[in-house]
């Protein structure tokens, strides 16, 4: 199997599983948990295809997508009891799967552009897209409402891959790099508290003193 499909299905794989694992702190019965795994699975990759115009989407021409985000479903509804903080799991297996997808997003986006530019943004969109639609079916608090880093840590991957790959360092160095990248980002925002200094709010002028 080539390394890029591996990082897709590994990344369908994690994200349905997050899913699953909020599914599974509502105390949603197996439909809800199916329905979440799968939006959360493909929902940054379709919205990927969406926008490049790519025909039929992954997951239409490849329906085993669909089965990978099934199997993590029915596995999780079966054995999340067992798991003692499924927050923290969740956390740490979003971090993963933003890895892996912010790598596979670049990689659709720059084979199908050839530009940096939009490899970079597919990248981030891939990434991001599954998590943010998983928090809101959820009822969790946003994960771009939270103070540590999660876009930039998407962003750093997808850059670090795009450049390794316009480089001619090879898929097999290329995705290896952006996935590091991006959970050394993202590992370190969950475990050391990074975050990006936020907007501070400015005393505004008195009218009178509008010329």
């Amino acid at each position: 199997m080539p390394l890029l499909q591996i990082f897709d299905y590994a990344g369908v794989a994690v994200f349905a599983a997050t899913g699953a694992l909020a599914a599974s702190r509502k105390q949603l019965d197996i439909v809800g948990f199916l329905f979440l795994a799968c939006v959360t699975g493909i929902g940054g990759g379709t919205l990927r295809d969406i926008v490049l115009g790519v025909r039929p989407i992954f997951w239409v021409e490849n329906p085993s997508y669909i089965l990978v985000c099934v199997g993590v479903a029915l596995l999780t509804y079966f054995t999340a009891h067992l798991v003692e903080s499924r927050y923290r799991w969740l956390v740490w297996l979003d971090a993963i799967g933003l890895a892996a997808y912010c790598v596979m997003g670049a990689a659709k986006g720059l084979a199908a552009t050839g530009s940096p530019v939009i490899a970079i943004v597919t990248g981030i969109m891939t990434a991001a897209v599954g998590g943010i639609i998983r928090d809101v079916l959820a009822g969790e608090p946003s994960i771009l409402l939270r103070p540590e880093i999660y876009i930039t840590a998407a962003m750093s991957g997808a850059i670090a891959f795009t450049l390794a790959d316009l480089g001619g360092l090879g898929i097999a160095v290329a995705a290896p790099v952006g996935f590091v990248a991006a959970f050394a980002v993202r590992g370190g925002a969950l475990a050391f508290g990074w975050t990006i200094p936020p907007y501070k709010a400015r005393a505004g002028r008195h009218p009178d003193d509008v010329m």
